[in-house]
Order: structure tokens, then C-alpha cells, then sequence
């Protein structure tokens, strides 16, 4: 894996560029089986060519039939998503009991951390508890999927910077029919995936360290 790595509150933040999707979900499990109480915990930015991935709740999904796009079935929680190239990725690999985390809080964590992304650019986005994400005007720009393991977290958001959103409309994102997504270029944010993958890991590594202040 080529990558820039700097540590930052103890955690470690892997830039990976473009990665494969199938490789590096691989390598997050290997991670996650290989890592013990003492393993610091990492944060990956990547981007992925484009690549439909359905998780394990897999029931009444609609799969799309654009078949030069590649599905892949994987272990995070939630239904199918799309990623491609200008969308922002990043992976969680944490500790939950080293943080006092359990899901319901990180997942908030995760979306509060681009909601106030967002918020510096002057764009409100708000989540929805039945529908994990981060969502702005009822538009999705954010997809959230995460796999815990012995209290280990891998997987974790993506958030759309300036893609082609079209392959979304072959399926149902996240499983809701209808539902619209949106980016940031479409909402007059000048940004683009390595400075918006910097801010938000900032933005959470300080999240984290407030939560661990309050417990």
C-alpha cells in the first residue's frame, strides 16, 4: 500500500490514495484479527474506482444492472451503496472500550464529525436515527457502514466531494427507495477529497478526545 502516515493523538492516519476496495477490506479484517489491547488505533483515507458493495443486511435489496460496475458482498452492517472515484473514504479501526464507545455512540460520532465539516462551509446537514448517514435538505452525502469484531471497529463513511453520481440511481442506496444524494461540489463547497479527508480526521480526533474527556 502506497501511503503518507502521520500520528496524531496516538492514532495512526494512513493517506492511501486510490486503493482497491476488495484488497483493502481484506486488510482492515487482517488488521482487526491481528490487533490485541495495545495496538494503536488507525484512520485510512482512500478513494475507490467505482464498485457497488452490499453488507449483510441483504433482504429485499435491489441490486443495480449496470453490470460494468463490480459488486462486491461484504461484512459491514447496512444494505448496498456505490463508491467511485471523488468520494471521500474513511476507515475507523478502534478500539471501542479504549474510547467508551459502544455503536450507537460512534456512529453519532462519525456523523456529527462531518455535520460540523459541513457546518464550516456554511451547509446545514443534520442525521436521522433510522437511517444512519448524514443528510442535507433530505439528500444523502453520506453512507456510514461499520463492522464490530471484540470490540474492534473496521469499515466506516464515505462522503461524496465531486463524483459522478449516476450509478446511485441503479439502485436503492442504503435500501431506500427514492432517495436522493448529493456532494459537495453541488452545494458550492470548495474542497476536494485530500482536504476534506484532512479536516474531517481532525474534526474526529477531536470528537474522540472530548468524549474521553467527559467519561
Amino acid at each position: 500500500m502506497q501511503h503518507h502516515l502521520v500520528v496524531q493523538n496516538s492514532i495512526l492516519v494512513r493517506q492511501l490514495g486510490f486503493t482497491e476496495y476488495e484488497s483493502t477490506w481484506h486488510a482492515m479484517q487482517k488488521f482487526t484479527a491481528e490487533r490485541t489491547s495495545n495496538t494503536p488505533d488507525e484512520l485510512w483515507l482512500t478513494e475507490h474506482p467505482p464498485v457497488y458493495t452490499l453488507g449483510l443486511n441483504r433482504k429485499n435489496v435491489r441490486l443495480a444492472n449496470e453490470s460494468n460496475i463490480p459488486l462486491v458482498l461484504t461484512d459491514r452492517g447496512g444494505k448496498i451503496t456505490y463508491h467511485g472515484p471523488g468520494q471521500l473514504i474513511l476507515y475507523v479501526l478502534l478500539d471501542l472500550n479504549r474510547h467508551q464507545l459502544n455503536v450507537r455512540k460512534l456512529v453519532s460520532l462519525l456523523e456529527n464529525s462531518v455535520i460540523k465539516l459541513l457546518a464550516e462551509y456554511g451547509v446545514n446537514s443534520s442525521a436521522k436515527t433510522d437511517a444512519p448517514g448524514v443528510y442535507v435538505s433530505e439528500e444523502k452525502i453520506v453512507s456510514l457502514g461499520l463492522r464490530i469484531k471484540n470490540n474492534y471497529c473496521y469499515h466506516g463513511l464515505s462522503l461524496n466531494i465531486n463524483m459522478d453520481l449516476k450509478p446511485f440511481e441503479a439502485i436503492d442506496p442504503c435500501g431506500y427507495v427514492g432517495l436522493k444524494v448529493t456532494q459537495t461540489k453541488n452545494l458550492s463547497i470548495d474542497t476536494n477529497v485530500k482536504k476534506a479527508g484532512e479536516q474531517l480526521v481532525d474534526i474526529l480526533l477531536v470528537q474522540l478526545a472530548d468524549g474521553q474527556k467527559h467519561d
